[in-house]
């Protein structure tokens, strides 16, 4: 295998509240400007993630999407923040709207916009250390009807294999909140890299799986994962900063 064979959205996980009933949830927006007026969007939006999405948990980063049907569009993040932080979220405070409406929508092509919701799941990610994103692998796949939990058991193995035989690899795993069969998104897995020449590296995961479980347990895990999955995709997202409201500088004490 060429990269880590879940390679996907969204991102780091942070601090998010004292009540533990509470987790972590992204709010992804893909956004496609009008091709002549990309100039007057991305002004918009800088100043609009800078006045009402700067800091906390409604904090935004923006990533360029680099290959596929989205290339081109840009997709704006915010969070990690719990459900309950919405009641009192940007949306409240004075002009954000009315920002958002006047200087980022109308430089957007007609049907742009469309979000999604994404829960963080914490016990099957690996963040090791501190980083700063510079570019992420952002792979995404529909589960079959009635497969989650074996899909989740199916990566929480590759996650072992991780810990034990590669325990600097960084990456995030999000379920959908909101999936529909329509839709095909259930699962993504998001890979982090600096360099782009990490897209062609050899990370072995085939082997050290074996290692770990057995001769042919990666050929076995390979025809399991096909038989609870209807496909995904895989998308180069690179990091905006002069367009986010926040760094993309990611502490693993703000995790813990």
């Amino acid at each position: 295998m060429k990269k880590i064979f879940f390679l996907m959205l969204l991102l780091p996980l942070l601090a998010l509240s004292q009540n533990n009933t509470e987790y972590g949830v992204f709010e992804n927006a893909l956004l496609t400007p009008n091709p002549t007026q990309i100039n007057q969007f991305e002004k918009g939006i800088t100043a609009h993630n800078k006045k009402y999405h700067g800091d906390g948990p409604h904090g935004v980063r923006v990533y360029w999407i680099a290959n596929g049907p989205n290339t081109g569009s840009y997709v704006w993040v915010m969070g990690p923040f719990p459900w309950s932080s919405l009641d009192n979220g940007p949306a409240q405070k004075d002009g954000h709207d009315t920002d958002w409406n006047t200087n980022i929508a109308p430089y957007m092509m007609p049907g742009s916009g469309e979000q999604s919701y994404w829960r963080g799941q914490t016990e099957l990610s690996r963040f090791p250390k501190d980083f700063t994103i510079k570019k992420m692998a952002v792979d995404t796949w529909d589960i079959k009807r009635g497969k989650y939990e074996d899909a989740m058991k199916l990566v929480k193995k590759v996650h072992d294999v991780y810990a034990e035989k590669s325990p600097n690899e960084t990456f995030g795993i999000y379920t959908n909140e909101f999936g529909s069969t329509k839709e095909g998104k259930d699962l993504s897995v998001i890979s982090y890299f600096e360099k782009s020449a990490w897209l062609g590296e050899d990370h072995s995961i085939a082997k050290k799986y074996d290692e770990m479980y057995g001769s042919g347990s990666w050929g076995q895990f390979l025809e399991d994962w096909m038989e609870i999955t209807n496909g995904g995709g895989t998308e180069i997202w690179i990091y905006r900063e002069d367009l986010s409201g926040i760094s993309g500088d990611v502490k693993v004490s703000e995790r813990q």
